[in-house]
C-alpha cells in the first residue's frame, strides 16, 4: 500500500507538473486540493479492497509496453475515470478535466473485481502477453478459454450431416430460423410458422430438431479469448484444469472467463486496436520528416484538444478513416451535430447508439446545442447545471444520473452508483426501494414528492440509454487525434489507413477515391520506388504499397527492398 501511495503521488506531481507547462491542453481549471483529496479518497478504497497489487500489475505491463514502444490506448471503459490510473500512467485522459467519477469503475459500496481493459497495437500486443509471462513466471501466466456452442443453426447443420441427409435439405431448415442473437430451437418454432409447420407434417423434419434441441447449447469446440490473460500467485494448476490444442503449444485455462473469475484468479484484457497501429505507422512517418528537417519530434499526447483545423474536417463532414466517426449513420450524425468542441466528440460517441438514435434524444440533443429548442435549457433545479451543462440539459451519459442522485438526494456516489445499476436493470422491487430513498433525501434537499418522483422518473427512462463517459471520453481522445493527423498530416496519415486495410481490396479502393478527393495523388506500384507499406514520399503524395497487390508475399517485397539498398534501383528485368 505504501508503495503504491508513493508512485501514485510521484505519477500525479509529474503530471501536473507537464499540464502546468503546456496549459493549451486543459480543457477547464481544476484546482490543485481538488487533485489531491481526489487521490487521496481513491487511495483509500483501492487499499480498503485490497487492490493494491492489480493496479502495480497494470502499470507495470504498461510502463513496459511504452518503453519498449508497443503503442498504448489512451484507455477504455469506467477505468478512465480513476485519478489513479492517471497517475500511475494506466490511462492517458485526466478524469478531473473531463468529469469521469471513480465510482463508476470500483464501488466501496458493491465489491466486485476491478477491471482495467487496455488496448494495444494490434502488431505488438503478443510481445506485451510475454513479458507478463516472462515477469511473473510461465507457469502462473495463460490465456483464457472460449466456448463455442452449438447454437440454433450450428446444430441442425450439424445434425442433418451426421443422420446423412442431403446437404439443401439440412440448410432450407437452418435457413428458417429467424436471425437473432440468442435465439433458441423452441423460440424459432414460435416465431417461424413454416418450420413449425414443417415440423408437424415432415417426419424428417420432426426427427432432426428433436435431436438438435437435445444437443443445443453444448460445447461445440474450444478456441482462446481475445484478450484475456490471468495470472495466478502460484503455479496455475494450483487454481484451473490447462487445456492445450492439438498440434499448438499454447496452453490456455480450462475455465472460461466467468468461471476463472470464481475460481478467485484475476483476469486482465490485452485488446488488439488497430487504430493505434494506424496513428503509431504516421507519427513514425511525420517524425523521421521532422527530424530530417531538424523539428521537435510529434508528440500525440501533447496535441492541443481545441485545434480549430481538426474540428473543420467532422464540420465538413470528410470523417471517413477517422476512428468511430467513418460510418454512414455517423457521419450524417456529425453532420447534423457540427461539433466544435472536445465535449461534442464525446457526446456524438455516446449518442450513436440504437437506444437514443430511436428515442428521440438526438434530436433533442442538437435542436439545444444549436438554440433550435422551445426556450431556455431547462436544468431542472439550477443546482444540475454544473452536470447538465456539457450536454445541454439531456441526460446523456451514466455519470450524470449518479451526479444527479449525488446533488438532489445526497447520495454518496458509491450509493448512485447502485442506483443507476438497479434502473439499467429495471427490477421493480428494487426500484421501488430506491425511489423511496431518493424521496426521503430530496426532501432534506427542499424538494418535494411531486418534482423528486418527475426527476426519477426521467433519471429512470434516460438511464437504460444512457452511456459510460469514461470509455466515451477515451475513444474520442482517439477519435480527436486521427481527426487531427488528418487535417495536419493527410499524406503520412492516409498512407498508414492504407496499409492498415491493404488485405481488403474494397476498403483500398474506397480508401484511394477519398485521398483523391484530399487532393493527395496516389502513385502506381513502382519496383523502385514502393515499400511493402504504402509510403508518403511528399506531403501531398503517396506510392501504392506493394503489399496491397493480391499474390505479393511480404518476403519477396523485403528481399526486393534490402537489393535496391545495397545494389541501387533496378535497370531491367
Amino acid at each position: 500500500a505504501g508503495f503504491l501511495r508513493d508512485q501514485a503521488a510521484r505519477g500525479l506531481a509529474a503530471r501536473l507538473d507537464s499540464m502546468a507547462r503546456a496549459p493549451e491542453l486543459r480543457v477547464r481549471e481544476v484546482p490543485l486540493p481538488e487533485y489531491q483529496q481526489r487521490l487521496e479518497r481513491e487511495l483509500d478504497v483501492i487499499c480498503g479492497m485490497g487492490f493494491e497489487g492489480y493496479f502495480l500489475i497494470v502499470a507495470d505491463f504498461i510502463r513496459w509496453a511504452r518503453e519498449s514502444d508497443v503503442p498504448v490506448g489512451p484507455g477504455r471503459g469506467s477505468g478512465a475515470g480513476s485519478l489513479v490510473a492517471f497517475a500511475l500512467g494506466i490511462t492517458d485522459l485526466d478524469p478531473l478535466q473531463h468529469d469521469l467519477l471513480f465510482e463508476r469503475f470500483l464501488n466501496p459500496e458493491r465489491v466486485s473485481m476491478p477491471d482495467f481493459d487496455v488496448d494495444f497495437c494490434m502488431e505488438r500486443r503478443d510481445r506485451v502477453i510475454d513479458y507478463v509471462a516472462r515477469r511473473y513466471g510461465r507457469d502462473r501466466v495463460s490465456q483464457i478459454i472460449t466456448f463455442g456452442t452449438m447454437a440454433a443453426k450450428a446444430v441442425v447443420r450439424d445434425v442433418g450431416r451426421v443422420l446423412g441427409f442431403a446437404y439443401g435439405f439440412n440448410d432450407s431448415v437452418a435457413k428458417l430460423i429467424p436471425f437473432e442473437l440468442g435465439i433458441t430451437l423452441d423460440d424459432a418454432l414460435e416465431k417461424e410458422p413454416e418450420l413449425a409447420r414443417r415440423y408437424r407434417e415432415e417426419d424428417e423434419v420432426r426427427d432432426l430438431i428433436d435431436l438438435a434441441r437435445s444437443l443445443e447449447g453444448l460445447a461445440r469446440n474450444a478456441g482462446t479469448h481475445a484478450g484475456g490473460v490471468v495470472i495466478a500467485p502460484s503455479v496455475l494448476t494450483d487454481f484451473a484444469p490447462l487445456f492445450c490444442e492439438e498440434g499448438s503449444s499454447s496452453v490456455v485455462t480450462q475455465f472460461d472467463k466467468d468461471d476463472v473469475e470464481q475460481a478467485g484468479l484475476v483476469k486482465f484484457d490485452f485488446l488488439g486496436l488497430r487504430t493505434l497501429t494506424i496513428i503509431d505507422w504516421a507519427v513514425a512517418t511525420i517524425n523521421r520528416g521532422r527530424a530530417a528537417r531538424g523539428e521537435a519530434p510529434l508528440d500525440m499526447a501533447a496535441l492541443p484538444l481545441g485545434d480549430a483545423a481538426t474540428f473543420r474536417l467532422p464540420k465538413a463532414c470528410r470523417t471517413t478513416a477517422v476512428f468511430q466517426l467513418e460510418s454512414r449513420g455517423m457521419k450524417d450524425l456529425v453532420r447534423r451535430l457540427q461539433p466544435d468542441c472536445f465535449e461534442d466528440i464525446v457526446a456524438l460517441v455516446a449518442l450513436f447508439r440504437p437506444g437514443p438514435l430511436q428515442s428521440g434524444m438526438v434530436d433533442d440533443f442538437i435542436a439545444r446545442k444549436h438554440g433550435r429548442s422551445d426556450g431556455p435549457i431547462d436544468y431542472l433545479p439550477p443546482a444540475l447545471e454544473p452536470a447538465l451543462k456539457p450536454t445541454y440539459g439531456v441526460i446523456l451519459y451514466q455519470e450524470q444520473v449518479m451526479q444527479i442522485a449525488q446533488v438532489l438526494a445526497g447520495y454518496s456516489l458509491g450509493g448512485a452508483d447502485l442506483l443507476r445499476r438497479a434502473m439499467g436493470k429495471k427490477k421493480p422491487e428494487e426500484m421501488a426501494k430506491q425511489r423511496q430513498t431518493f424521496r426521503d433525501g430530496a426532501a432534506a434537499n427542499g424538494i418535494g414528492q411531486a418534482k423528486a418522483d418527475e426527476i426519477f422518473d426521467l433519471m429512470e427512462k434516460f438511464a437504460g440509454y444512457g452511456f459510460n463517459k469514461s470509455h466515451s471520453a477515451a475513444y474520442a481522445l482517439l477519435s480527436y487525434q486521427t481527426a487531427y493527423l488528418k487535417a495536419h498530416h493527410p499524406a503520412a496519415f492516409m498512407a498508414a489507413v492504407l496499409s492498415a486495410d491493404m488485405d481488403h481490396t474494397d476498403k483500398v479502393v474506397t480508401l484511394i477515391d477519398e485521398c483523391r478527393s484530399m487532393g493527395l495523388t496516389v502513385q502506381p506500384p513502382d519496383v523502385n520506388q514502393s515499400c511493402y507499406r504504402f509510403s508518403a514520399p511528399a506531403p501531398d503524395r503517396l506510392q501504392y504499397g506493394l503489399g496491397a497487390i493480391k499474390g505479393v508475399g511480404q518476403g519477396a517485397i523485403e528481399a526486393i527492398e534490402q537489393e535496391r539498398a545495397r545494389g541501387g534501383p533496378f535497370k531491367d528485368l
